[in-house]
């Protein structure tokens, strides 16, 4: 019997899922996707020309708060969850729901996803978003561009507009941004990849994706988004965590999967993390995944004229989905604006205007610092508003990208970067290099 399906997601995992397991399935009929964590990602169509043969109509996409009534209206047999990030509780109250409706519920084993590469994939993934992944990203790359080696960079999809325009996107200018309609949240990832000279793809069709990138790739870089499994089978799995939330490794789902996948495991921001922190963590690693190389590392905070920030009342912007679904009540920004001396943190939830004042609402755990969201252009425009309605001296932009070309700011600003470091050894490099040689990809 054909079993009718909902595939819940977030746009990316979601989508890879349906590509590779549902599309083409003849056991199955997909009736709906369900979308969550990002705004105003429903009520879009998954195109005909995406869906394939057994979907001429397209796949609609509803809000997850209509999951209940999805179930019963469409008879649904099977609910696959589908995107990441997510408390392992709070995983199980989504399949109490459907299994209440009479559906079953199933989590797809990460492998049986993972397409297989004709060259050589090295995979940057880690156990919470925040944990440093994109930092890392580029340390790799530049660790095998001193080997001689042309690096591609595959980033985990992000594809918030109009999907059939985003099958296959490949970046290697700002003009390739504006091409693609990038929001705040894409260009924080791909914006300083181009910087450093990096071909980056990403879209919907991982498998069209990857056969392009191959094509001008001697090693294919799997930049991994939120805490998600890699949609290629990587030779080397890196994954990061984060001594800040020391225990999270073992509370979130599927970090704690990448967890036992890693070949290399990093334990970042131990410049700014308790001795204690670190260890906990470490001994979460050897305890659950024994085979695991753990490397240390710092991310520091760097700015280029931090004798600007001393003494003065400054607002701080930080990464949105580090704060968001990441769970932080702050990042990098305001570790700088302590580091270097700020006379005050100026609060800015009180001028907060629009989506990023629901922004506020939606996730309370959220400290005295402004975190960039920028999904839309109306949403961009809330974020602009609210920066220029707070009083201060001095704006901390601590995003991976010069948010300054985007926004129109009424007052100074200053951008903090973060970059990887290696705290001690064994460093990044040596072990990145052994595992290579060990099997068979040094040279």
């Amino acid at each position: 019997m054909v079993e009718k399906v909902i595939i819940m997601g977030a746009a990316g995992r979601d989508f890879h899922n349906f590509n590779v397991y549902f599309r083409d399935n003849d056991r199955y009929r997909v009736v709906a996707f369900t979308a969550a964590q990002i705004p105003k990602i429903e009520g879009r169509l998954y195109p005909p020309t995406l869906a394939g043969d057994l979907y001429p109509e397209g796949l609609p996409i509803y809000p997850e708060k209509d999951l209940a009534r999805l179930i019963r209206e469409h008879q649904v047999d099977l609910v696959a969850f589908s995107y990441s990030d997510v408390l392992h509780v709070d995983v199980m109250h989504k399949a109490s729901i459907a299994m209440a409706e009479g559906a079953d519920f199933i989590l797809i084993g990460a492998p049986y996803t993972m397409l297989k590469a004709e060259k050589p994939v090295v995979a940057v993934c880690a156990v919470r978003t925040g944990c440093g992944k994109s930092q890392t990203t580029r340390k790799v790359c530049h660790i095998l561009r001193e080997q001689g080696k042309k690096v591609v960079v595959v980033r985990h999809p992000m594809p918030y507009g109009d999907l059939q325009n985003q099958v296959v996107q490949r970046f290697s200018t700002y003009e390739d941004f504006e091409k693609h309609k990038c929001t705040i949240e894409e260009r924080e990832e791909y914006e300083p990849l181009v910087d450093l000279g990096i071909v980056t793809y990403a879209g919907v069709d991982y498998g069209k994706i990857l056969a392009q990138a191959e094509k001008e790739a001697d090693i294919i870089v799997w930049d991994g988004g939120n805490n998600d499994t890699p949609f290629y089978q990587p030779d080397i799995h890196i994954v990061l965590f984060d001594p800040h939330r020391a225990g999270h490794e073992l509370l979130y789902y599927p970090g704690e999967t990448n967890m036992l996948m890693a070949d290399i495991a990093i334990i970042n921001k131990v410049d700014t993390a308790s001795l204690a922190q670190v260890e906990q963590v470490r001994r979460n690693i050897q305890q659950n995944a024994p085979r695991a190389r753990i490397v240390l590392a710092n991310s520091p905070a760097i700015v280029s004229q931090p004798g600007l920030i001393k003494g003065k009342r400054v607002m701080v912007v930080e990464d949105g989905p580090t704060l968001t679904h990441g769970g932080m009540p702050y990042g990098a920004g305001l570790i700088a604006a302590r580091q270097y001396g700020a006379s005050e943190i100026v609060d800015p939830r009180s001028a907060a205007v629009g989506s990023i004042k629901d922004t506020y609402l939606l996730y309370p755990h959220v400290g005295p610092v402004l975190p960039a969201m920028g999904y839309s252009d109306e949403q961009i425009a809330d974020l602009e508003s609210t920066v220029n309605r707070v009083e201060c001296d001095l704006i901390l932009f601590a995003t991976p990208i010069h948010l300054t070309r985007i926004l129109n700011i009424n007052k100074p600003a200053m951008r903090v970067r973060y970059e990887y470091q290696d705290s001690e050894r064994p460093f990044l490099e040596d072990a990145l290099l052994e595992l290579m040689e060990h099997r068979g990809q040094g040279g």
